[in-house]
């Protein structure tokens, strides 16, 4: 099917060129060409089913109505989830958005920036990688409009949507500690990342609270790793403390390797030990017992994080940086 051009639209609508092209971009009564002729014109463009190029209209406008979205996996059913809905908020506004996974890797993360630069995104909406800071840095100096979502840098000036990952932790160590456990367990990545380590401090806080914080219940896995040396990780820690009653898992990926070492040292859950994971996933919902977790507010934050992205596209110069904090949602199942 051929494409259809400004001159096919001209053609059909006996006009000029020129006269097409002032009605396509918005210029037609200000060029003073009259409304039966606009009319025209834009009835001929439909009809016709006429798509601007997106070069074209960049250039003419240095918008491309996109947005940049950089997760961390896009293979991960939190981030998977999160991008379904910043589509679908964006489409709303009549937005596209490109999104590129980093795989964690911060060169990566680094050309990924500097190709959506170069596809001229109207705005960034990002997951930061552990030293992506400096990156985020020359957005900001570059004048592009940035959310980051689901972590930040503590110093930076950047506005973003997080769930409240102390209040989320705390209380769900709180609600183990209700339900009778006494020796209860985390296992965290080696990452420094801010998200990470406010989960770890509410956990630790609310065992402090009772007197039972013992850290050698603290398991860190290196960040790295896959998940085959995840599981032996686990398996290992759960021999090494055989009285521990209670785990807190705080990503899912942790929580989904936990599940597969306690298959294979014949742990039952929840009559040997209660789990919670953070960051719901569907084989949370089909396991047996189902996993209580905590879920991220996914809906949220997707849509808060457009609004904020939507206040410095519309303008760079007034906005005001926001940190939006999103309170998480302890779902209950079987688990505990």
């Amino acid at each position: 099917m051929k494409k259809i051009t400004i001159k096919d639209i001209a053609t059909e609508a006996e006009v000029s060129i020129s006269t097409v092209s002032f009605v396509i971009n918005g210029k037609g009564e200000k060029m003073g060409i009259s409304a039966a002729v606009i009319k025209k014109v834009q009835d001929v463009a439909e009809s016709l089913n006429y798509r601007p190029s997106m070069i074209a209209t960049s250039l003419r406008t240095g918008k491309t109505r996109s947005i940049g979205l950089i997760v961390e996996d896009i293979s991960n059913q939190f981030f998977s989830d999160l991008a379904r809905v910043i589509e679908d908020e964006a489409k709303n506004i009549d937005y596209r958005v490109f999104y590129c996974s980093t795989g964690d890797d911060d060169d990566r993360s680094e050309e990924l920036i500097h190709s959506l630069l170069q596809a001229n995104v109207d705005g960034f909406i990002i997951t930061p990688t552990q030293n992506l800071e400096e990156k985020i840095d020359l957005l900001l100096k570059l004048k592009k409009p940035v959310v980051l979502i689901d972590r930040y840098f503590p110093g930076q000036r950047v506005s973003h949507v997080v769930m409240d990952n102390y209040e989320a932790s705390n209380s769900a160590t709180k609600f183990l500690i209700n339900k009778g456990c006494k020796n209860i367990a985390v296992v965290n990545n080696t990452s420094e990342m801010v998200q990470m380590k406010l989960r770890e401090d509410g956990y630790r806080d609310a065992l402090k609270e009772n007197g039972i914080y013992n850290e050698d219940l603290v398991l860190h896995i290196d960040y790295h790793s896959n998940e085959e040396t995840r599981i032996t990780a686990i398996v290992n820690f759960f021999q090494i403390n055989p009285n521990i009653d209670a785990v807190l898992f705080l990503a899912n990926y942790m929580g989904l390797a936990g599940l597969q070492a306690f298959r294979g040292m014949g742990i039952s859950i929840p009559e040997d030990i209660s789990v919670i994971s953070f960051d719901d996933h569907d084989s949370f919902k089909l396991h047996t017992p189902t996993i209580t977790v905590i879920a991220q507010p996914i809906e949220d934050i997707a849509i808060k994080s457009i609004q904020l992205l939507m206040s410095q596209m519309t303008d760079m110069e007034t906005f005001k940086v926001e940190k939006s904090l999103k309170k998480g949602n302890l779902i209950i199942r079987e688990s505990v």
